[in-house]
Order: structure tokens, then sequence, then C-alpha cells
């Protein structure tokens, strides 16, 4: 019997809580503290954990797909969002700080090297990483891709996937005067930085509604209204990263750089109907990188919490403290 069925909740898949061993707050410069925590076994196989967004912070359920038993798990919060401080600020917030963030984190915790394990945006910042500092990874493990282009912003913000969801990306558009409409990202990044709070936390939840609609195979294209602080935080941040290209030198530096990491290891989990980020992504990434192994996962979407989705991830990590556990 295949002990994991679709139809399972996904919390059945994960492990038990685990509280951490270690919480610190690290000063990155430029202002910004950045909140790292340490959990399960403190001589384990190390794995951090990249969160996606940008914005979306790291949650406790996170610690959960890996054994506490063999692993030493990382999570921290990308600057300006979760508990990193200043909250929902943009300064000083590119890819490349994200980057020089985690090697500060590795340093201080005294990691020669470790596993990457991100989906979403946590999936581009963990391929970035790796792309920047190959020598400190071991292996990867990514979940909806996202390799930060400018097709890939266009599918989900220039009507793409509102062709699929016509009522929610009607509702998206709605706020936004008509002459505005060919430019989505920029016609809401005018309105989250307004300087009206009232104003970007209206549009910071509009914003957060339209993809939080889309995250599951079982949506009904509605979403549950986000705090207003959160919805604010994660909406600038996202389009601010967004209206940049992801802060990259050109449109498909990700694919055009997996040369420089096709030797280590990977595993790639999709869900088939993702209609946030597509499964051609993963596709072409995977044709790309020759030790990677792409793992389809039918009647699933985007969310990290699809049943599916947690499934093939739990089971990834399985595998792998198999393979380095003696």
């Amino acid at each position: 019997m295949d002990r994991y069925p679709d139809q399972k909740r996904a919390v059945h898949y994960l492990y038990p809580p685990v509280e951490p061993f270690d919480q610190r707050m690290i000063d990155a410069g430029q202002g910004h503290r950045i909140y790292a925590e340490q959990s399960g076994n403190p001589n384990g196989i190390p794995v951090i954990v990249c969160h996606g967004g940008p914005g979306g912070g790291s949650s406790p359920a996170m610690r959960r797909y890996f054994d506490p038993d063999v692993y030493r798990i990382i999570l921290f919060d990308q600057r300006g969002c979760g508990r990193s401080r200043p909250y929902a600020s943009c300064e000083n917030n590119t890819t490349w700080h994200l980057v020089a963030d985690m090697e500060l984190i590795r340093r201080q915790t005294g990691i020669e090297s470790w596993i990457l394990f991100g989906g979403s945006w946590g999936a581009t910042l963990a391929l970035i990483y790796a792309q920047t500092h190959p020598d400190r990874v071991q292996q990867m493990i990514l979940r909806g891709v996202f390799l930060m282009t400018k097709a890939e912003l266009d599918w989900f913000y220039g009507g793409g996937a509102g062709k699929f969801w016509p009522e929610t990306w009607a509702k998206f558009v709605s706020l936004i005067p008509d002459g505005e409409r060919s430019d989505m990202i920029s016609a809401y990044h005018k309105r989250l930085f307004s300087g009206n709070l009232d104003e970007e936390v209206r549009f910071g939840r509009a914003w957060s509604a339209w993809e939080n609609a889309l995250a599951t195979v079982h949506s009904n294209g509605q979403s549950g209204e986000s705090p207003g602080d959160y919805a604010r935080a994660f909406a600038r941040l996202e389009n601010h990263y967004f209206r940049n290209g992801g802060f990259l030198d050109y449109d498909g530096q990700i694919l055009a750089n997996m040369g420089r990491i096709s030797h280590i290891p990977g595993v790639i989990v999709q869900g088939r109907y993702d209609m946030i980020c597509p499964p051609s992504s993963a596709w072409r990434l995977n044709e790309l990188w020759p030790n990677a192994e792409l793992k389809m996962v039918r009647n699933a979407g985007h969310a990290l919490s699809e049943p599916g989705i947690s499934a093939e991830l739990v089971r990834a990590m399985d595998r792998i403290a198999g393979e380095l556990v003696p």
C-alpha cells in the first residue's frame, strides 16, 4: 500500500512538533536584524529552509519536514518579514543581501556546508545561493519552482493565470484604473508604497488575496483576509522584488548558470496543477540539472501544505537521511 495517498491531510506526513534549541537575532548590517533558529539534532545533518514570498516568513510547521533525530534544522526570516527587523522594510533588501545573510548564518553557526530546502521564491533563493556558493551546498530539495523570469511574472500578473480564474482576476484588477492595468506590478507598487498606511494595507490585502486564492488545487477562488500588517509586508516585499526582476543581472539568469551546480544532487517536487508557478519551469530546470530528480505530483497545486507535496518532501528528506547516516 502506498504510504503517501493523496487523500490524507498534509500534517499526517510530518514529524511531530519540535522546539528550537537556539534562537537568535543576527545583526546583518545596513540596519537589518535577522531572526534565525536551530532545532533538531545539534550534531545532525545541517539543512536550511528558505521560505517563500519574498516576505512569507518562516513557521514552526517548516521544522516538521525533517527527522529531528537526524537533521540540524535551520530556519530564518528573510529581511523585512517574520521576526526580522525592520518589518516590511525594502531598503537594503535585495536577493544579494539575502544570499549574504545566509552566508552570515552559516558562519555564525559553524556549519561548513548544508542542504538547501526551499519552495516557490525559496527555491529561487536556494538556486541563486547555490550558484554563488556551490562549495557550501550538499544537496537541494526544491518545491514549486520559480525561476524569477519575466515570463513567469507575466503569467501570474499579466492575466495568464487569470484565464483560469477570471472572477478572481477581475477582483484583483478592479482596484486599478483601466489605463494602468497593462502593468499590474507597477500599478500596485504605486499604492503599496504610497505612504498612506490605510491604502497600503488595502492593496496589500488585495495582492495577497490573489496569490492565496490560487495556492491549492482545491481552491474555490476565495481566500480568507490576511491580517493587515502581514498582508502589507508580504505584498510590499514581493512587489519590490518582482518589480526589480529579483535583482538579477538579466532575464533567465538562473537557467543560464545551471552549469555551476549541475554536479549537486537535487530533488524537485512540483504540483502538476500549480497555478502560481506552472510546471514548465520545473521541467526546464530539470533538463539542465543532470543530478536532479523531478517528482511531478498529480492532483497538487502550489502550496507547501498540499498533501501530495508534503508527502514527497518528507519522503525525499527521509531517503537522504538513510543515505547519509550510517
